[in-house]
């Protein structure tokens, strides 16, 4: 018996990103907001590098720029989703690496929308991160990365 998912659309696995990790790992040990901003410039298209820094905005109490790093990140994410196929739902697994930059930018788009008081797009992101892999949001407040 086969078990690919007979009942709705197959999981989007998006490709590796190379080099993006490597430029996010120099955030360690040097100064971590031009780190940040180097990855993004070089890797403009990658929802990891924008994640990555709206949660130092937030991190620093800068709800309103986390937002809108987020923001970038999670239209990034759209954009290579559907390059790999995706057609608007079905599951985007956590447990592909790759997809955890997608991931990430949503949860941090609502973490930031909760910030500013977007009840609206709160909601309606908590649903898109549930559809796309219900446990994203717990391995994401767990630390996992």
């Amino acid at each position: 018996m086969s078990s690919a998912n007979l009942l709705g659309p197959a999981e989007t696995l998006l490709p590796e990103e190379p080099g993006v990790e490597d430029a996010l790992a120099l955030a360690v040990g040097y100064d971590i907001d031009e780190a940040l901003q180097a990855a993004v410039t070089e890797f403009p298209s990658s929802s990891l590098a924008w994640a990555t820094l709206a949660d130092r905005a937030w991190s620093r109490g800068e709800v309103v720029a986390s937002y809108a790093y987020a923001r970038v990140g999670y239209h990034r994410g759209l954009d290579a989703l559907r390059k790999a196929g995706w057609r608007g739902a079905g599951p985007v697994p956590w447990s592909h690496v790759p997809n955890r930059g997608v991931l990430l930018s949503l949860y941090m788009l609502r973490r930031a929308a909760e910030g500013i008081g977007e009840t609206a797009e709160v909601v309606r992101l908590t649903e898109f991160l549930d559809g796309a892999d219900p446990a994203a949001a717990p391995a994401i407040e767990s630390g996992a990365r």
